[in-house]
């Protein structure tokens, strides 16, 4: 775009020579200041319209460039294109300034952009005691830098916790709600011992604030979540899983969905049920990689409406580490939808390098 101007004269005095004389091709310069408004400031856009009025003139009155007699320098109707020229350069000079001002204004409104996500939604650490971590996100949308999909990775005294989790709805009501929720898990996950006792807090917090915001869809508003531990003292995970999609294990070219069928309501949807949460326990050898997604993954489709196959290309991709693997995947959902995502996407994945030693676990797992 910011040639555009210049490809744009060359083709009028391309034209120039080729064209009968009686035909006044200078006449499309009029054109030149918007043309350059599109890429350039106003000063640029000032400086093109002068350019074009005097190329204008030139091509009208000079018969050596373009053999009309000097008088039609002043004849009415180039007279009357030297005008259309200077209010059209006007105009686009008052366009380039208003064009500059927003974009300004959109570069700002991403740089708080920008800073709310790393607060909201910070990088995990690469690495907490033995595991390796590694997290992704994308938006559906290039300008919404946050939305509704959360993660965490908080080492504690009772192991590393992980929270992935999706929000229902969209906006700003998504973006708060997820605030909460990720400021809720990183309090509590130093205080709880259990990680029941972890999820009813978080459910509680998330209940209050739903209950805080009124209206008449109280019941509406909640987030499916997966809790994760990984215990220090013991190779194996414990899961809690709220409604959402379920983690994926991934060892020696195995990739096991991590589902007993046992899934908890989705958080300020429990306490309609009542129920205690259920933990389930799975071994996490050396070697082992956990993913943890949101259904934005899972829900991508490509041209003929087909669900991004996710186990199936997990399959090839289970001895990359984390960050190789988020990043294979990252590109995979790219080249898969034609870069059109429809939903945002958040993903986690951790791994336990093969070349570590563990206790033996202290409890069954499955």
């Amino acid at each position: 775009m910011r040639w555009l101007p210049v490809l744009y004269v060359a083709a009028v005095l391309l034209l120039e020579p080729v064209t009968p004389v009686q035909w006044p091709v200078s006449f499309v310069l009029i054109a030149l200041p918007l043309v350059t408004a599109f890429a350039h400031g106003p000063v640029v856009v000032a400086g093109a319209t002068m350019l074009a009025i005097l190329m204008e003139g030139v091509l009208a009155g000079t018969p050596c460039c373009a053999g009309r007699p000097v008088g039609y320098l002043w004849e009415r109707h180039y007279v009357a294109a030297y005008i259309c020229t200077a209010l059209v350069g006007v105009l686009g000079t008052v366009l380039a300034a208003h064009r500059t001002h927003r974009e300004r204004t959109l570069a700002d409104v991403r740089f708080v952009a920008d800073i709310a996500q790393r607060v909201l939604l910070r990088p995990v650490p690469h690495r907490i005691g033995d595991l390796l971590l590694e997290s992704l996100y994308l938006s559906a949308a290039a300008e919404a830098r946050i939305g509704g999909d959360l993660y965490e990775a908080v080492p504690t005294p009772y192991g590393v916790r992980l929270l992935i989790g999706d929000v229902r709805g969209k906006g700003l009501l998504a973006v708060e709600t997820a605030a909460a929720l990720l400021g809720a898990f990183r309090e509590a996950a130093h205080d709880e011992p259990a990680l029941p006792a972890l999820v009813d807090r978080v459910e509680t917090s998330m209940s209050r604030r739903a209950t805080q915001l009124g209206g008449s869809e109280v019941g509406e508003r909640f987030v499916t979540a997966v809790f994760v531990e990984i215990p220090v003292e013991a190779p194996l995970i414990r899961v809690v899983n709220c409604g959402h999609p379920p983690p994926v294990l991934l060892r020696a070219g195995e990739v096991r969905e991590l589902d007993s069928g046992r899934s908890a309501p989705p958080l300020n949807l429990g306490v309609l049920v009542g129920e205690p949460y259920h933990v389930e326990s799975y071994a996490f050898r050396p070697g082992d990689q956990l993913l943890l997604y949101t259904d934005g993954i899972t829900e991508t489709r490509d041209s003929g409406g087909s669900f991004y196959p996710l186990l199936q290309r997990l399959r090839s991709w289970w001895s990359l580490p984390p960050q190789g693997l988020l990043e294979r995947l990252h590109h995979d959902l790219l080249d898969y939808s034609g870069n059109r995502l429809q939903d945002d996407i958040a993903a986690l994945a951790v791994r336990r390098p093969s070349d570590q030693r563990h206790v033996p676990p202290s409890s069954p797992a499955g």
